[in-house]
């Protein structure tokens, strides 16, 4: 019985062709597929870098493998749909929705506000990773500070594709990069099934104009709006409800990522290595589900 966090000798195979080769200069790296391991041990567990098992090697070389790895692409590059092909007989369909998660409580102090006057001393020496959004993908809602994970999941209920973005952003504005980010890596046709957030009528037309068949039940003051106009409204959007029965797939996705402890609350300063730890977390979901 493998280990929640280890790598099987089938999905090593596939990785393993995407991860950088050694170069010949310095010391040589330590073993790829024990990094990888100690990456997924510690977003399995959520605990500290730190604690990682000393038979991962220091905490800090693997850290940092997994910060490069981040940045540069590896994650997103090895998690690509190709690595978990759906059955040539399967109907393919995908489910959208989003989740928050909320960072580690830390103390935060604000001072009384002051007059501005000009800063002395040396500028910020702090430097963002290469493809890091300015806001670290952190908002504050309702709930505090937390940032949402955007997932298109397929019929197994294994994410296919993700997006972060800051807490307080709407679901239905992410639905269209979240699109566009699938179609890179999986030209194959499916049926979109979305709730009632993504229900805007600019949504609708752009998924009619890229042939995207979905089905997503109006809301209420949609079909009030509608309905106030007469024969003037048109016809509602078709809506399979047997069809859309389906899209607990996207839930019980979530669910198994929730297992995931510093997934399901988020450690991580930087929000591509957070995405780093998410995209790692689906590759061995889509890997244990299909096995």
């Amino acid at each position: 019985m493998l280990r929640a966090d280890e790598i099987p000798d089938e999905l090593w195979e596939l990785i393993e062709p995407v991860l950088p080769a050694g170069g010949h200069q310095g010391r040589p790296w330590n073993d790829h597929r024990l990094t990888l391991e100690g990456i997924s041990w510690r977003f399995r567990t959520g605990s500290p870098w730190r604690d990682l098992p000393e038979h991962f090697g220091a905490w800090q070389s693997v850290w940092e493998r997994h910060r490069r790895w981040s940045d540069d692409g590896t994650f997103t590059c090895a998690c690509s749909p190709r690595f978990a092909p759906q059955p040539p007989s399967a109907t393919s369909s995908c489910a959208a929705c989003c989740r928050s998660t909320r960072p580690s409580p830390v103390p935060i102090s604000t001072p009384p506000a002051r007059g501005t006057r000009a800063t002395q001393g040396a500028l910020s020496n702090d430097k963002n990773l290469t493809n890091e959004p300015a806001d670290h993908a952190l908002g504050r809602s309702r709930g505090g500070l937390s940032t949402k994970i955007h997932a298109l999941t397929d019929r197994y209920c294994c994410p296919l594709t993700v997006l972060l973005s800051p807490g307080q952003a709407g679901d239905n504005p992410q639905l269209i990069p979240l699109l566009e980010a699938h179609d890179r890596g999986d030209t194959g046709a499916f049926r979109l099934l979305a709730d009632k957030a993504y229900s805007h009528p600019s949504t609708r037309a752009h998924l009619r104009a890229k042939r995207i068949a979905h089905t997503i039940p109006e809301r209420s003051d949609q079909i009030a709006r509608r309905k106030a106009k007469g024969s003037a409204g048109g016809r509602p959007p078709a809506c399979d409800p047997e069809r859309y029965k389906d899209r607990n797939t996207v839930e019980r996705g979530f669910g198994r990522l929730k297992q995931w402890r510093a997934i399901a609350t988020r450690y991580d300063k930087y929000a591509t290595t957070y995405l780093g730890g998410v995209l790692l977390a689906c590759m061995i979901i889509h890997h244990r589900v299909r096995s």
